[in-house]
């Protein structure tokens, strides 16, 4: 089960689809992430029921939740609340976060003003420019730099058009995760070491303080290796759904 980042719905995850539908190995299903003016809790909850009630998956089997970007705190929660129903956890480019931790505190980890994630964010502001903003944009003219900058024209100009502001509320909602739960369920994670939006040194970060089961590096990624990299990635998905237990 893929969940995406939100703001490239539903562009990302074309490229694994197309992939998956191509071969026998793995399929592919697809979380579209609707509630985008809600709070983080709404949205998961959308997730969480989806992962429930999957007509394709019975009550006694387990799925490999992948998330990518903001999809990473999102399949964290559902690792927290139902580490039964997750056999493997896979981590692109992703929030990663620990116990207590906003994807706000990840971005902030990288605090230098000329960072390219900073020049892009547009704030939104729904309730008027006296209140907090409610949502987030990026800059058109820096979007290839910051999350396509080694993808394919044709797959950049699909992205573009559909991508969408992401709400604020979210990205400042703590996680809540325990070892018992959350630590239960057997994580992956995949570097991207040209990504512009999370940068190798974030994501090496976030590995160090939480490592998970085993790192995967894809040579040549951007933010986007669904577009850069998609036979790589593909792959190397395949290659994690069929590592045995230990």
């Amino acid at each position: 089960m893929y969940v995406h980042y939100e703001m490239l719905d539903p562009a990302s995850s074309y490229s694994l689809n197309r992939m998956s539908q191509s071969s026998n190995e793995m399929e592919v299903d697809k979380l579209t992430d609707s509630s985008c003016g809600e709070h983080v809790k709404s949205l998961q909850f959308e997730f969480l029921k989806h992962l429930e009630e999957e007509e394709n998956v019975d009550a006694k089997s387990e799925v490999i939740l992948v998330g990518h970007d903001f999809g990473g705190t999102c399949i964290s929660y559902a690792m927290e609340l139902f580490p039964h129903r997750v056999s493997k956890a896979v981590y692109v480019a992703a929030a990663m976060l620990t116990s207590g931790q906003s994807t706000l505190d990840m971005f902030s980890q990288k605090a230098d003003s000329n960072d390219l994630m900073r020049q892009a964010q547009i704030f939104l502001y729904a309730n008027g420019n006296t209140q907090p903003p409610t949502a987030i944009n990026l800059d058109k003219s820096l979007l290839r730099d910051l999350l396509f900058n080694q993808s394919p024209a044709k797959d950049v100009a699909l992205a573009s058009v559909s991508m969408r502001p992401i709400p604020f509320a979210p990205v400042l909602e703590k996680l809540s995760l325990s070892e018992k739960k959350y630590g239960s369920v057997r994580r992956f994670y995949i570097e991207t070491p040209d990504d512009n939006a999370i940068s190798i040194t974030v994501q090496e970060s976030m590995i160090n303080k939480s490592p998970p089961e085993q790192v995967f590096r894809l040579k040549g990624a951007d933010h986007s290796p669904f577009f850069s990299k998609p036979q790589a990635l593909h792959k190397l998905l395949v290659e994690i759904s069929k590592i045995p237990s230990t």
